[in-house]
Parts: C-alpha cells; sequence; structure tokens
C-alpha cells in the first residue's frame, strides 16, 4: 500500500514537472516510479512524454512500445503511446485522432490538450489549437508545457526499426502513400481572421498570467478607495479624512443602505462591493483577496471565478438586507468569503486526486474558517451575515462549476 502511495506521488510529481516545463525533474520521477513498479503502463508512458521534451526520441519510442505491450487491449495510455509515435512519424491528423480518444476517455488530461494544440499548430489551424492550450494551461493550474515538444520548425523524428533502436529520420511526411496535408493546403474557411488572431493572443496572455483577473479585482476596489479616500479628505479639510471614508461620502458612492434598497436601489448591493469604510477594511480584505484569489483563478479558470467572485457578494448583500433591514454596509468581504468556500470545495471534491496534500489542505481551510466566524461573531462591527451568505453562495455555485482530477489508474 505504502509503495503503491509512493508510486502516485512520482507520477504526480512528474505530470507537473512536466507541465511546467521541468522535463529533466520529470524523467527523473518517472524513473523512480518505474524501479516501484516496472510494468505499470502510465509510467512508461510519462517516461515518453518527459524525454519527448528532452530530444532523446529513440528512448521515447521504447517507452511507447513498452505502453502498447503492457496494455495490448487499447485504454488511455495505449491510444496515447500510439499518438506520441505518429507524433515521430509526422502523422499529425492520425495523432490528433488518438489525441480525441484520448481526451474522450480523459478529459481532464492536461498533457493530451496542450499535444493537441501543439498537433493543431502544426496543421495550421491555430484557433483551435488556441483553445486547447487554454484548456490544458487551466488543467494543469497553469502550466505552460514549455518545451514539451519538438520545436515547429525543426522537428527532427527517428524512425522505429522493431529492435530497440532507431532510423534515419522520417522526412518523407506522408501518410498512406500521400503527401501530408500542409499549410498552404488547408482550406481558407479554417485559417482564424485577424480578430480570431487577436483573440488567441488575449487567450494566451492570460494563460501565462494567473494572477490576471485577481490583480483587476484589487485594481479597482483600490482605485474605488481612492477616490472615496480623496473625496473624504475634502470634506474633513485635512489628511484624518484619508484613513476613515467620511459615511456621506459612501453612501454618495453607492455604499448598501437597506432602507435606501428597499425603496428601489437594489443596484446598491453590487455597487457596495467595492466600497470600504477605512484603510484597514481594505488592507484585510485586499490581503486576502490577494493570497486565496489566485489559487481559485487558476483551479475553476478566470471566469468560473469572476462568476463566484460576483455572484457570492451580491447573495451576501441579499442576506444582509433581508436578516438586517437598518444596515449600513459596504466592502468586498461576502465576495472574498465566497472564493474562500469555493477553495475548500475544490479540496474536498478533488481529495482523493490531490492524495496527502489534499488532506492536510482541508484541515487548514477548516482551521482559518472556523477562526473566521468566531472572530466575526464576537465582533459586532463585522456584518457577519454578509461573510456567510457570501461563504455560502460561494460553497453552492462553486460546486456546480467546479472542474474535477482525475487520478490515472495505477
Amino acid at each position: 500500500m505504502e509503495a503503491q502511495t509512493d508510486v502516485q506521488t512520482y507520477i504526480e510529481r512528474g505530470k507537473q514537472a512536466l507541465a511546467q516545463g521541468q522535463a529533466r525533474e520529470a524523467a527523473i520521477a518517472y524513473a523512480q516510479a518505474a524501479q516501484i513498479e516496472p510494468n505499470n503502463p502510465y509510467i512508461h508512458l510519462g517516461l515518453a512524454e518527459a524525454n519527448l521534451a528532452l530530444g532523446s526520441y529513440g528512448v521515447v519510442y521504447m517507452a511507447c512500445r513498452k505502453v502498447q505491450e503492457l496494455q495490448p487491449e487499447g485504454g488511455a495510455a495505449n491510444e496515447m503511446a500510439q499518438a506520441l509515435l505518429n507524433l515521430l512519424d509526422r502523422r499529425y491528423d492520425r495523432a490528433l485522432q488518438h489525441l480525441e480518444a484520448v481526451i474522450s476517455e480523459d478529459p481532464a488530461n492536461a498533457y493530451a490538450h496542450a499535444m493537441r494544440a501543439y498537433l493543431l499548430r502544426l496543421n495550421g489551424q491555430d484557433y483551435d489549437a488556441g483553445l486547447a492550450r487554454s484548456r490544458a494551461a487551466r488543467l494543469s493550474h497553469g502550466g505552460t508545457f514549455e518545451n514539451a515538444f519538438p520545436p515547429v520548425e525543426t522537428v527532427r523524428t527517428p524512425g522505429y526499426n522493431g529492435q530497440g533502436t532507431t532510423a534515419a529520420p522520417n522526412t518523407s511526411d506522408r501518410t498512406n502513400g500521400q503527401p501530408q496535408t500542409d499549410r498552404d493546403q488547408i482550406p481558407a474557411w479554417t485559417r482564424p481572421n485577424m480578430m480570431q488572431r487577436r483573440a488567441i493572443r488575449t487567450r494566451f496572455w492570460m494563460s501565462q498570467n494567473p494572477r490576471f483577473v485577481t490583480n483587476i479585482l484589487i485594481s479597482i476596489n483600490v482605485l474605488v478607495y481612492l477616490i472615496t479616500a480623496l473625496l473624504s479628505v475634502t470634506q474633513a479639510g485635512g489628511l484624518q479624512g484619508f484613513g476613515n471614508i467620511d459615511p456621506g461620502v459612501l453612501l454618495n458612492a453607492g455604499a448598501q443602505y437597506n432602507p435606501l434598497v428597499a425603496q428601489g436601489q437594489v443596484w446598491r448591493i453590487f455597487t457596495a462591493m467595492f466600497l470600504h469604510f477605512n484603510l484597514l477594511h481594505i488592507g484585510l480584505n485586499m490581503l486576502s483577496l490577494f493570497f486565496i484569489g489566485p489559487a481559485i483563478e487558476v483551479f475553476y479558470g478566470k471566469w468560473r471565478y469572476l462568476v463566484i467572485y460576483l455572484l457570492s457578494g451580491i447573495i451576501g448583500g441579499i442576506v444582509t438586507f433581508i436578516l438586517q433591514p437598518d444596515a449600513f454596509a459596504a466592502g468586498a468581504s461576502g465576495a472574498i468569503f465566497g472564493v474562500f468556500g469555493a477553495l475548500g470545495v475544490f479540496y474536498i471534491v478533488n481529495r482523493r486526486a490531490l492524495g496527502a496534500y489534499g488532506t492536510g489542505a482541508i484541515s487548514n481551510w477548516i482551521f482559518w474558517l472556523g477562526l473566521n466566524l468566531v472572530f466575526g461573531f464576537s465582533n459586532t462591527g463585522i456584518g457577519i451575515w454578509d461573510h456567510i451568505g457570501g461563504l455560502i453562495a460561494g460553497i453552492v455555485i462553486s460546486a456546480l462549476l467546479i472542474p474535477r482530477l482525475r487520478r490515472r489508474q495505477s
């Protein structure tokens, strides 16, 4: 049982290293796993993937053949091995067909999506390649798979002569005796236009910046605070207004004053999410978002993260309106508690795939959740119902949107 756990740990370590562009570390991890369990096809598949990144194509061939020998009846490992062999033989269309079978069986396989992006790019389908690459980055929690595949302009793939050695590089680029389709032969309607290319570049840039949405949210909150602080300074006639925002300024800026909400100004529930009472208030909220937000942005993807954040904040405001009809509220706490709830849901749902790390993460999450709730209930100046409403909303919404990791069967 302990050896089985060690094998899975090495496999996960290899996958993570390869996603981060650390091919040598990935190869070492898979080699250590192979010493413990030499007949595991997924270990040999990992060795093939790592050696592809290292440029050791002869090892890739032999490792793929070993995978097919260990899994002759087919399956995800067999299909991936065949896709790698077809890639080295420059039979890109066939490789894509086998990758589709892999993704159909294991849609959370980040490496398969990254390889699909590479092959689509070779075939000139840049738009679909961009989508596949973004999906690979999301599934690998921000991995870029840098240098995981041969450079597009210098692909050199040795053949396999069936005797464990490599033959001369295959430069015919043919499939079934016919020339492989090149970029000039691709129909014009499959090529992305200028707007699509810009969208691809934007998607690539966003996938390489896992803090993008978090930084935008923090920037908006800080900018709004600075504006309200300057207005407060003007009214107070000195710098003493900078650290504590004037209630009148907050009210005019859109703070949630429930008697006004009851009169129809429901938009205040939304605008109040970006307003804060004082420097300590915004400092604690933005510090929490700075540490928690990027994890949710990577785990759930940018749009899911934004949905969780905004809806949690809104629902937290609605709960406050219902339970505290006279409240004067502001702050991003409800939204941040929703993000914190989403973090716990991810750890709990994926605890099997995360292994020992998941158990520790869940314990830490429960500890900090309890500490925050105790602090909230003991401090009358904190809008506890906004916190609780946001937390419950974040848990429910994230449970509906959560991407699930799949552990490879060994």
